[in-house]
């Protein structure tokens, strides 16, 4: 029987091993080994591999052989991708020892990488296979690897029969199709006539595409591309579409074409499968990482790696990972864009506008870096900059796409930070142009409409159709109330004000509009109440001393300072 996974995944294992626990079992906790401990223990909490990694190997050498610590060191270094370190450690424990889950991923991680697919199989036939949803699939690869097609079928076959697996079981026996050159084969699976429709990835996008240049039909590889990349612009996608589009003659096929190829396809579409339903990333990140120490050229496994690490705030080391992507790949711009939200959800946007920068002079005639790189410099209130990116991205693409309703968008609220209220008004309609009923745009034309006193009734109409699509936004809800305000109505301005508080309670400004309305109403206490409330949220400083005015001598005072009735921030 294997032992488990000697892994430190959770805040409630982290009582398992200690100093004082070492001595109790007549270990020797040795110098240095509770600090590093202590530290590891840190890491692990933060999830943060790299520094586990070297606290359980420092505490490793004060402890030699502790079992505990070499599962965890193990793991530490594979979710870095570390497959060799990894194996070194797992070459500590004492042979008379069971093999655990974790030394079992990593030695079959590196037969594999090495061929050896002899070791491999017998590894799994053993008991000591990488995992349960892997080791069916890679006996399918192996035997088309050891030269036993109608083998590799049946594994693959028989796998199929499990509802929850058969996508990714017919998938690749497809995929095996393919590469010993039975395309006709292979594309009978991908289009469903064989054994009916299958789930659509990027990757089988890729690999069905290849299949159709490879039976002459490269118009219907185009179009297929063309039918994905319309809706979804990968850049992967649309790298391929121009290489098939370009290319003279039939070149040869190159998706995967060997059995090592396909296990590491294994492992990546396990990981991709479990990915945000897996409860946790552990697993899928392992297995991102395995499929790439596999084939060092599944670059899409270290794309994996880096989301993965994302989700789990792990910015730093996504960063790392997207950045292992070597730049003469097709993957390369994803995972430059990729890099770039892990660095600047890391807290250091102006290090994140920086890679934009540099991938726009590489790569300026893309829409998604033009794009991407206008998100930074709106975030990082560039605005100006931010409007000749989006221009930049619009003047790359089809505009009467509804798709890029988005672009506007981004562009109007620059122009309207800038002051230019024609050139924003102009963006935002031209969004509702190619997206008509879409609540944000919806509700930042209105609001703006509201803000400059223009257009008051069809603000009002348009800020109505916001709330109905999007009811529980409390900026939309709050757009609403505000416009009612602006037109007078302060009555029918308290219903809305005080939903868009309830959705957001804690927002300075939604917080003052609702006393604003109040003070309209007679509900003078009430007011006060919310202004003060407005200001332990912490509003900008312009807002801040408005309220305070306000609670000093009262809305309609202000307003005569101001010169407007009616007019507030």
């Amino acid at each position: 029987m294997r032992r488990p996974l000697l892994i430190l995944s959770a805040v409630a294992a982290l009582g398992a091993f200690s100093p004082a626990t070492a001595q109790a079992q007549g270990q020797a906790p040795g110098q240095g080994l509770a600090g590093a401990y202590l530290a590891a223990r840190a890491a692990v909490m933060d999830g943060n591999h790299r520094a586990a990694a070297v606290y359980f190997e420092t505490a490793l050498a004060a402890d030699p052989g502790n079992a505990f610590l070499i599962g965890n060191a193990i793991f530490a270094n594979a979710a870095l991708g570390q497959w060799g370190r990894a194996e070194t450690i797992a070459d500590m424990i004492d042979p008379a020892e069971e093999s655990s889950d974790m030394v079992n991923l990593v030695r079959m991680v590196q037969r594999l990488a090495e061929n050896d697919l002899v070791a491999a199989r017998a590894a799994i036939e053993a008991g000591q296979g990488a995992g349960l949803f892997v080791d069916g699939l890679a006996l399918g690869w192996i035997a088309l690897g050891e030269g036993d097609m109608r083998r590799a079928t049946a594994a693959f076959q028989e796998i199929a029969r499990d509802d929850g697996l058969a996508d990714i079981a017919l998938t690749h026996l497809a995929l095996a199709r393919a590469a010993v050159g039975d395309f006709e084969g292979a594309d009978a699976i991908f289009s469903g006539d064989e054994f009916g429709a299958l789930s659509v990835t990027e990757r089988s996008l890729r690999a069905r595409a290849e299949v159709l240049v490879q039976l002459d039909r490269a118009d219907d590889a185009l179009e297929l591309l063309d039918f994905f990349t319309n809706s979804v612009p990968d850049p992967g996608l649309v790298a391929l579409r121009e290489r098939i589009a370009s290319q003279v003659g039939t070149p040869p096929y190159s998706f995967i074409t060997t059995a090592r190829e396909g296990l590491a396809e294994v492992f990546y579409s396990i990981a991709q499968a479990m990915g945000r339903d897996a409860g946790s990333t552990t697993l899928p990140l392992l297995y991102t990482r395995a499929a790439n120490g596999i084939d060092p050229a599944h670059t899409e496994a270290l794309i994996l790696a880096g989301q993965l690490l994302s989700e789990a705030q792990q910015y730093a080391l996504a960063a790392d990972a997207f950045a292992e992507v070597p730049g003469d790949d097709p993957q390369y711009v994803e995972a430059q864009l990729g890099r770039a939200d892990a660095i600047f959800d890391d807290g250091r946007p102006d290090d994140a506008v920086e890679v934009l920068r540099a991938l726009a002079a590489d790569h300026g005639g893309l829409a998604s870096v033009q794009a991407a790189l206008g998100d930074a410099y709106r975030r990082t209130d560039r605005c100006a900059d931010a409007v000749t990116a989006y221009t930049a991205a619009l003047d790359s693409v089809d505009i009467t796409q509804r798709r890029n309703w988005f672009l506007y968008f981004a562009r109007g609220i620059c122009h309207e930070a800038l002051d230019d209220f024609d050139a924003s008004e102009a963006d935002f309609r031209q969004a509702l142009v190619l997206n008509p009923e879409q609540p944000q745009v919806l509700n930042n034309l209105g609001y703006s409409l509201v803000e400059q006193r223009r257009n008051l009734d069809e603000a009002l109409s348009m800020i109505e159709r916001a709330v109905e699509g999007d009811p529980d936004s409390g900026y939309i809800v709050d757009s609403l109330g505000w416009v009612l305000y602006r037109l007078g109505r302060f009555e029918e301005a308290v219903a809305p004000m005080e939903r868009a508080v309830a959705l957001l309670p804690n927002d300075p400004i939604i917080n003052d509009h609702l006393g604003d309305v109040y003070w309209m109403v007679g509900r003078r206490r009430e007011a006060r109440f919310q202004w003060e409330r407005a200001l332990s949220f912490d509003p900008e400083d312009t807002d801040a001393l408005r309220i305070r005015r306000k609670l000093e001598i009262g809305l309609d005072a202000v307003l005569v300072e101001e010169g407007g009735v009616g007019e507030t921030q």
